[in-house]
């Protein structure tokens, strides 16, 4: 048997090391020594102690030390604090409360918010075992088993979102984590769908007591927006009438703006342009729910992308497709002829395809050097050996060429984000060579580079292996999709559909970065848009915006708040330790006396 089945605190028994002094002290402690005295010699001397008596036999006669030696042992075994296990009953009443905080519950009642009022009455519901579960977009653990005390900290701590939620896996979870006989009390305005009522069932068939309370005052008439895409440079919304009465609306967007009429169960939908720098879009005039009547837009300070074209073939698949990109404005020059001077400091990127070795001069080359430099970005095609300037691309082509090849088989290509979905079929004739740095997104079976890619002094270097006279990719409808990316990522850009979210996504960095965010800075590589607004680092702005009709929809039917289930308490048995410290101690005090006694009887006291 471990000593931790029988002492509290085992280490007490150390005390019990205090016995070896006192042994040591009696056992040297010298003998008196006999006189003779003539008037006493008619005594017999038989009871006498000789010099000779053992000494053991000493210790034997001698009672203090075993009184000493007893208040040792239950001084040490009083630190230990022996125990036995003895059984209890406990009445335990849980509950586990289930607070709504998805965007509808930001609808203002007059009274403050639907939220600021389920709060409240869960504060009400709070018992001494309680659990808090929070209902938004990942239906969140809050508390697990608290105090009373714990419930109202974190209590205080919750925040409604600009997110839709999820009542439903709320629900769920909440009756995974609820002990025998508990009560879930769900505070939501149950609004949009119906899906929650198959988990509440769920819950009671177990036996649990399930307290339904609504909040849904407020939000009469709510028009919002429920939707947004973009072409170019353009942005469409959709907006929604979810009243009864027909309305007008404003919707405006930096210096645009446009009115809107809807009918009851109307939806319209409204374009705009984006400005530089994005801005946000609002309906004007607002209601009592707020959070859909804007919609954020995230847009690069000069949404512009200059790319220049180094050429003396000019390739016609290649500029139709930079063509239709409305925020591309193309520069084609061909060498000899000087690149003309860019619209800022540097090209945001630089094409060179079918650029002759005798006419490629050092200011084209020097073009693609600074707008690396810039941030921007270098991109090179493939081109037959006897006129591709390899000597004067130096570092910039990611391959080292070597002879010419045909009819090769591709392996899968990289999930990256330039390649990811797109079907890139194996040219007839290509340019045989080693990757000399970056990675290699589309390969040959034998290892030869078709797209390749890498960073460079700040920007971004890309390698394209396809020669257009012997390649049927550049009749295909991905085609312009892949230079699309390919012209976005040479120049550090997204598109505006990658920059602007829906509240409730992640937005991923990488690395590890100060976030500016609608609730604050925070360092991470990656943030859930639990909030409504931009989310900015040093060089770039994403935008989230709530886009969710059935959120928008907040006027809810009145839902049966009767409670159904068991009973809402349970007894618990248990075995807890009865410490026997108490009983030391009097064992303690019972020593004292003894010794008391035994010094009186021998006249000491």
């Amino acid at each position: 048997m471990a000593l931790s089945d029988v002492f509290l605190s085992p280490l007490g028994l150390a005390a019990l090391l205090a016995a070896v002094p006192v042994l040591i002290l009696y056992l040297i402690r010298p003998d008196p020594r006999r006189v003779t005295l003539p008037t006493v010699r008619f005594l017999s001397d038989a009871s006498g102690t000789s010099s000779s008596t053992p000494l053991l036999e000493r210790l034997k006669r001698n009672a203090l030390l075993a009184l000493h030696l007893l208040a040792i042992l239950l001084f040490a075994l009083a630190l230990a604090s022996p125990y036995v296990a003895a059984p209890q009953s406990e009445t335990v009443e849980e509950t586990v409360l289930i607070v709504d905080a998805s965007a509808s519950m930001n609808v203002e009642t007059g009274d403050g918010t639907r939220f600021d009022q389920a709060v409240a009455a869960a504060r009400t519901d709070v018992t001494p075992t309680t659990s808090v579960v929070v209902a938004d977009g990942s239906a969140r653990i809050a508390l697990r088993g608290g105090t009373a005390s714990d419930a109202e900290t974190t209590l205080s701590s919750l925040r409604p979102t600009a997110a839709p939620g999820n009542l439903r896996t709320a629900i769920s979870r909440a009756t995974s984590i609820a002990g025998e006989n508990a009560r879930i009390v769900v505070l939501s305005d149950f609004a949009g769908d119906d899906d929650w009522r198959p988990a509440v069932q769920a819950a009671r068939a177990r036996g649990l007591t399930v307290d339904l309370r609504q909040f849904a005052g407020g939000g009469a008439g709510n028009v919002g927006i429920v939707d947004r895409e973009f072409s170019g440079e353009e942005v469409t919304v959709s907006i929604q009438n979810f009243g009864a009465d027909a309305v007008d609306r404003e919707v405006s967007l930096g210096e645009e703006s446009t009115t809107v009429s809807l009918d009851a169960g109307d939806v319209r939908s409204v374009t705009l342009p984006v400005p530089d720098g994005g801005g946000e879009l609002r309906l004007s005039p607002g209601d009592s729910f707020p959070t859909d009547d804007v919609a954020y837009v995230a847009a690069p300070a000069d949404a512009t992308v200059d790319v220049l074209l180094v050429t003396n073939d000019e390739n016609r698949y290649l500029t139709a497709a930079l063509s239709v990109l409305e925020p591309v404005e193309l520069t084609t020059v061909r060498p000899p002829d000087r690149p003309p001077n860019p619209p800022g400091e540097a090209y945001d990127a630089v094409l060179y395809s079918n650029a002759d070795a005798d006419s490629l001069g050092q200011t084209h080359l020097t073009a693609g050097r600074e707008a690396l430099s810039a941030g921007g970005g270098v991109g090179i095609q493939a081109q037959s050996l006897s006129s591709m300037p390899v000597e004067d691309y130096g570092d910039l082509l990611l391959v080292e060429p070597t002879t010419m090849g045909s009819n090769p088989t591709l392996g899968t290509p990289a999930d990256a984000d330039l390649t990811r979905g797109l079907t890139f079929p194996p040219p007839e004739r290509h340019v045989r060579g080693d990757l000399r740095a970056g990675q290699a997104l589309v390969s040959t079976t034998d290892g030869t580079p078709i797209v390749a890619t890498d960073s460079r002094d700040g920007g971004r270097v890309l390698y394209y292996g396809y020669l257009e006279s012997a390649s049927s990719f550049k009749y295909d409808y991905e085609y312009p999709i892949f230079w699309k990316r390919a012209v976005y990522g040479l120049a550090g850009r997204e598109s505006l559909a990658e920059l602007n979210r829906e509240t409730g996504a992640r937005i991923r960095f990488g690395n590890r970065t100060a976030i500016q965010t609608p609730a604050g800075e925070v360092t991470a590589s990656s943030v859930v848009t639990r909030e409504a607004g931009f989310y900015a680092t040093d060089d770039r702005r994403y935008s989230a915006t709530l886009l969710s009709p059935s959120e928008s929809d907040v006027v809810a039917a009145p839902v049966d708040q009767t409670a159904s289930g068991g009973a809402t308490s349970r007894t618990e048995e248990r075995t807890a330790p009865d410490p026997l410290t108490e009983y030391l101690a009097l064992g303690l005090v019972a020593v004292a006396i003894g010794e008391l006694a035994v010094l009186r009887r021998r006249g000491d006291l």
